[in-house]
């Protein structure tokens, strides 16, 4: 009936679920703290930013194995506008003063940014692995998936993530595909295994700098991606020292000190390593 198909029209409420939206900020402080309500509205925005990041992430990885330059460097571009965002949400986050913070940190209890199951999948997918002692080597002291319940589905997408093909996996694919010759034994590596940076690897990168104007873009392009998550690495720590200092984190961690040891691992060290021989 008419009426009925009127009745289910959608709205801009009903499509963006506006209601369910706001119903999902809910302070734990008495009073509540005034400044609670923007600390839970800036981590589920970045919860949100991250679940789009994966998306672009997981249409890229097929592009880059087709050699397609034009949506990589599409994918590419959105996923960087996104970081820049990311990190000027701090800008906002940081307008709350320590004191203001206090006033209902306890209320976290053993709640940590650790326990953000997507931001580990964003890190496995882009290429960290904690399997046989990988996590030692990479420096971070803490374990990817160690704040989230074992056999959880979050749990589970962090260790597939670690169990597949990495954004660099896919990129080294790409430059052979566009026939620049990585060698054999990169493109058939053991994929849970952390990437070691190689020479024979950077000096195929150097070549296609050189000659292929469209691939050095995308090459290009992942080091942006690699810079933005270093900047918001970097803005993060910053901001969390502004706010505890060096208080331990609440979730278990050395705070500040974990955060900082997390600024020099690039996601793409062979893209940072040719810069000396351009």
């Amino acid at each position: 009936m008419p009426g009925a198909d009127h009745d289910k029209a959608v709205t801009y409420t009903t499509y963006l679920k506006v209601d369910e939206l706001l119903s999902l900020q809910q302070p734990l402080s008495d009073g509540p703290e005034h400044d609670e309500l923007l600390f839970i509205t800036i981590h589920q925005v970045y919860e949100l930013w991250f679940q789009q990041i994966l998306h672009e992430l997981a249409a890229l990885q097929p592009a880059l194995e087709a050699g397609d330059t034009h949506r990589c460097l599409a994918l590419l571009g959105r996923v960087r506008s996104i970081m820049k965002t990311c990190v000027q949400q701090i800008d906002v986050l940081e307008t709350m003063t320590p004191l203001q913070f206090r006033s209902f940190r306890a209320r976290l209890s053993s709640a940590s940014g650790f326990q953000s199951a997507q931001f580990r999948e964003l890190e496995a997918v882009l290429g960290r692995r904690d399997h046989a002692g990988a996590d030692a080597a990479q420096g971070s002291g803490m374990k990817m998936a160690e704040h989230l319940v074992p056999g959880s589905s979050a749990r589970v997408r962090v260790e597939a993530a670690m169990s597949r093909p990495s954004v660099w996996d896919s990129a080294m694919r790409y430059c052979n595909q566009r026939g620049h010759a990585m060698p054999a034994d990169a493109l058939t590596r053991d994929v849970t295994t952390p990437w070691e940076p190689r020479e024979d690897v950077q000096a195929v990168l150097v070549t296609l700098h050189h000659s292929d104007p469209e691939s050095s873009l995308v090459c290009e392009a992942l080091v942006d991606l690699d810079e933005g998550l270093g900047e918001w690495r970097y803005r993060h720590v910053k901001m969390v020292e502004r706010t505890i200092g060096r208080k331990p984190g609440s979730g278990g961690s050395s705070g500040v000190g974990y955060l900082a040891s997390t600024l020099f691992n690039p996601v793409f060290p062979d893209l940072w390593a040719i810069r000396s021989q351009l």
